[in-house]
């Protein structure tokens, strides 16, 4: 692969992901008869945050400071300092502040504010295992892509520990880092789901805090999960339903547009399932598919072209 087209998927899966929480951010918390009843085909404004049409939440917020975070390499520290700008000064956000921050994000970064390192700050009991690290580990799994998978894994675990400590959710942030640095290298998402897999388990089963965990990716890790149908597959925060149904999406799906817009019409956590299956879809299909009038309609989309030209250019340092 060349590095242009490199560049194409790298864009794609960063634009992929703002697009598809933009998508989702009208429609979070509505159920899936509702959206059955009236699905998302398009940019929408307003819904329960009363927001414009292009507006993205704290998803792609805390996903642009990791983008920024990742600059001068792996620094967690300065992760954890931008994640607090956006909570306490509303740093990359779409309009100036915050809004819909979930409980274990928020009381990790105020822990990280009152000293903690920032590894040591995420909620590390089983409650605390939902979505808010991998909506924002998509620039881990770029940034680590070309490095084997043992140290792709560390990357995602110590990134994930600033909001979320638990082995559960580190896990689905090393699985799905993982399925980015095989879509990278431009292999279909059939076989890098099966690589995703086979790396899992090969590195995961002789490590006793992470090989406990194996049984509650059970169905992921299964190779099937393409073959369950829409009623199987769960839309609400915990983190592991957000991995199998962004994979799902992916796998069952055959555009970018049709990937994202199924992801946000599973309806509930709408907003964090468009992100989430906006990466993937994104790297797969490249910049070039994500619908024109989509990129247009997002909030501060100039600021992010900047951002993500000098994210691209320092890969290449």
């Amino acid at each position: 692969m060349d590095e242009m087209e490199r560049k194409e998927r790298i864009l794609g899966g960063l634009w992929g992901a703002i697009v598809g929480d933009a998508l989702g951010v009208p429609v979070e918390f509505g159920g899936r008869e509702e959206r059955k009843a009236d699905p998302v085909t398009d940019m929408r404004e307003f819904g329960i945050f009363r927001q414009p049409k292009g507006t993205w939440s704290d998803d792609s917020s805390l996903m642009l400071c990791t983008v920024e975070g990742l600059m001068d390499g792996f620094d967690t520290l300065r992760m954890g300092e931008l994640f607090s700008r956006w909570f306490y000064e509303g740093y990359w956000t779409p309009w100036g502040r915050t809004f819909g921050v979930g409980l274990t994000t928020r009381s990790a970064i105020r822990r990280m504010k009152s000293g903690v390192p920032p590894e040591m700050a995420g909620g590390a009991e089983e409650k605390d295992n939902g979505n808010g690290s991998l909506m924002r580990i998509l620039p881990v799994g770029i940034y680590a892509s070309r490095l084997p998978p043992a140290q792709i894994l560390e990357y995602a675990h110590r990134a994930s520990s600033l909001t979320h400590r638990h082995p559960r959710s580190q896990m689905a942030c090393g699985f799905y880092c993982l399925m980015v640095s095989f879509l990278l290298e431009g292999i279909d998402p059939d076989a890098a789901y099966r690589e995703a897999i086979k790396h899992t388990l090969r590195l995961y089963r002789d490590r006793p805090a992470c090989s406990d965990e194996l049984p509650h990716f059970a169905r992921l890790l299964s190779g099937g999960i393409a073959d369950a149908d829409d009623g199987e597959i769960e839309s609400g925060g915990y983190v592991v339903h957000t991995l199998e149904a962004a994979v799902w999406c992916l796998l069952t799906t055959r555009t970018f547009r049709e990937a994202v817009l199924k992801a946000v019409n599973l309806g509930a956590d709408a907003d964090t399932t468009g992100t989430v299956t906006g990466g993937l879809g994104g790297i797969w299909y490249g910049e070039n598919s994500i619908p024109q009038e989509w990129m247009e309609a997002v909030a501060r989309r100039k600021d992010m072209e900047g951002l993500f030209e000098r994210f691209w250019e320092r890969q290449q340092d």
